[in-house]
């Protein structure tokens, strides 16, 4: 049996691929200071990086604040809110009522306590299927739409990911990759991942037809799974 012993990287704000985001990183950076309470919503595309950049500024700000990070599933009808922490809820679109009711008293609570919120979901404010008091209070935060990324951003992404892996690769590779794989950047990652481990597995290099062959086989497997 083969080991595969490169875990992956934990999300930090510094393996995110920024590309035009720069003064998003900045200000979520910012929100690991004490002295910081400002309220700061995502939203974007599946695929665009929303978890990486909450999971992300949740461990940076966790070296100076408390911090309370939260799927939509986990929010009840109380928030566990310390005098000072940065609250980070997830897929804010997906919180039920008494969640809903929770979040916009913490809202209120943000001076009080001195708390500083980042919240992320799948769509700007005013689209958000939530109570209007509290849509109308996320509409007032500091609100930024993840920008993807170019193609040569992802080629550049995608080559510092193998060279981080070990992997000598042919550049064809990427191109191919980029051309015919999933457009977003988290699943091209995985489809390199799976490149890596079949090579090893395999003992076959890294190469154009091995990652033929693998992305056929991954296109059969989703055929198969297709209900229709």
């Amino acid at each position: 049996m083969l080991l595969d012993l490169k875990p992956e990287q934990p999300p930090t704000l510094d393996n995110f691929v920024v590309g035009a985001n720069v003064e998003l990183i900045a200000r979520l950076r910012g929100l690991g200071n004490t002295g910081s309470f400002e309220s700061i919503y995502l939203w974007g595309d599946p695929g665009c990086g929303k978890s990486h950049l909450l999971a992300a500024s949740a461990a940076n700000a966790h070296k100076q604040r408390p911090v309370v990070l939260l799927p939509a599933a986990g929010v009840g009808a109380e928030l566990p809110l310390a005098p000072g922490c940065l609250l980070v809820i997830d897929d804010i679109q997906q919180l039920g009522a008494e969640a809903q009711v929770a979040l916009f008293r913490a809202f209120n609570a943000t001076r009080f306590l001195g708390l500083a919120l980042l919240l992320a979901g799948n769509q700007p404010p005013l689209r958000l299927g939530l109570r209007e008091d509290l849509r109308t209070r996320i509409g007032q935060t500091l609100i930024y739409e993840i920008q993807s990324l170019s193609d040569e951003e992802k080629s550049a992404a995608l080559r510092r990911h193998a060279i981080e892996r070990g992997m000598l690769m042919d550049p064809a590779v990427v191109h191919y990759l980029l051309r015919h794989g999933r457009r977003d950047l988290p699943s091209l990652m995985a489809m390199l991942n799976n490149l890596d481990r079949a090579s090893l597995e395999q003992k076959r290099p890294p190469t154009l037809p091995l990652l033929r062959e693998l992305m056929q086989t991954t296109l059969d497997l989703d055929k198969d799974l297709d209900p229709t």
